[in-house]
């Protein structure tokens, strides 16, 4: 039996647990309510802060409380475009402008949204990274369903009733800017997590990593693996469906699905 392996280490937390001291908070919509449900709600944009380990910036917005003598702040991913002082409607009666939230049963097709949520009521968990958005492809008024296209390109179908933040995440082209420089990658991973520099496998020795060893670095092996491997040999491409690079047809199809999303 050979050295316990990176990826079998990772599940253990210890060295690898991500870095969440100085993190702001849970970034989500606002709970689902009666007044979100029947009309709207009104809260303003108090400040746009950074949140360390995130691309994209937060923005606190204040709403008073409809039941209590209170003021309820809430974290939201920031649409690009929005600033601070600005007014801010949740609800299914809200304006179409960015920055509002409202179901997706009242959203025109072709409109770009992000904080998109994929269960009713959820807080947004989908397009929440720095310059990503999705797009309402069709909607399906009779069986209460719209058709959304991911950040991936995937469609996906959800309940017209799930919520979305009108426009696309603020911070985007961040990873148009190259690195140029180690301290730079060093700086990045250190807000997040322990997981750079990456030591490759084929250079290491045998006991540390099944691609390791022999005379030259090469894997020697194939570098597609089963699904269900011993984990200490579970690594390279696991349960592939296909590798290599794409050619014929499907190189055509891609490329044409690419300048489809451009335009």
């Amino acid at each position: 039996m050979g050295r316990v392996i990176r990826a079998c280490r990772k599940g253990r937390g210890s060295i690898f647990k991500s870095h969440t001291k100085h993190r702001k908070g849970a970034v989500s919509l606002r709970s689902l309510d009666y007044a979100e449900r029947n009309g709207y709600i009104k809260g303003v944009v108090k400040e746009i802060i950074h949140d360390p380990g995130r691309g994209a910036p937060l923005a606190v917005i204040a709403f008073r409380n409809p039941y209590n003598y209170k003021i309820d702040k809430e974290l939201v991913a920031c649409a690009e475009g929005m600033h601070t002082g600005q007014f801010i409607y949740c609800g299914k009666k809200a304006q179409l402008a960015v920055g509002n939230v409202l179901p997706l049963s009242e959203l025109p097709e072709g409109t770009t949204v992000c904080n998109l949520e994929h269960r009713v009521g959820n807080g947004g968990t989908i397009a929440r990274a720095s310059g990503d958005y999705c797009t309402i492809m069709t909607q399906d008024l009779d069986n209460g369903v719209t058709r959304v296209k991911l950040p991936s390109g995937a469609r996906k179908t959800i309940s017209n009733a799930c919520r979305a933040m009108v426009g696309l995440v603020a911070g985007g082209g961040r990873i148009d800017k190259p690195m140029l420089k180690a301290g730079t990658a060093h700086h990045k991973y250190k807000a997040k997590r322990n997981s750079w520099p990456r030591v490759r496998g084929v250079c290491m020795n045998p006991v540390e990593h099944p691609f390791g060893g022999g005379n030259h670095q090469h894997i020697g092996k194939p570098s597609t693996v089963r699904g269900d491997k011993a984990h200490g040999r579970k690594v390279g491409l696991i349960a592939a469906r296909r590798t290599g690079r794409l050619r014929g047809g499907k190189a055509t199809a891609a490329l044409a699905e690419k300048a489809k999303e451009k335009k």
